[in-house]
């Protein structure tokens, strides 16, 4: 699959669509998370520590800074961010890794994918949940 299509699933073995949830940071964590791994390059502005109740922080997983700029500046629309972030997913050396430990760790119980972004559609962790899934998410452009 090229990456303007999808990512590039590099094993047979995928995690069912229920392993894989998103979920903002600032809401409450419960019992069935699972493991909560934040999935923002940078720390969510007045959430502590503590109140995040995290497992991992996956930065290797998040957009480049500069990609995050070109969509948070206008400079790239929603379908653009998406097929450029997907790209990114699939050819960062780094970004593969981390969508493949993700994967790993959906393939041994559930994996909640926090964001801090207030909006739940046009969010990067939809498209990096289609990635450690490894099937286009529909709903993507």
């Amino acid at each position: 699959m090229s990456p303007a299509s999808g990512p590039v699933v590099p094993s047979a073995a995928l995690p069912c669509s229920d392993a894989v949830v998103l979920k903002g940071v600032r809401e409450t964590p419960a019992p069935d998370d699972g493991l909560r791994v934040l999935v923002d390059r940078l720390w969510p502005r007045g959430v502590s520590k503590q109140r995040a109740a995290l497992d991992d922080w996956a930065k290797d997983a998040t957009p480049t800074t500069a990609l995050r700029k070109a969509f948070h500046s206008g400079e790239l629309d929603w379908p653009q961010f998406v097929d450029a972030y997907r790209a990114e997913l699939a050819e960062r050396p780094e970004a593969a890794a981390a969508v493949a430990e993700l994967r790993r760790r959906a393939l041994a119980g559930r994996v909640t994918l926090l964001f801090a972004g207030h909006d739940h559609v046009h969010t990067h962790a939809r498209v990096l949940r289609e990635a450690v899934l490894g099937a286009q998410d529909p709903d993507l452009p």
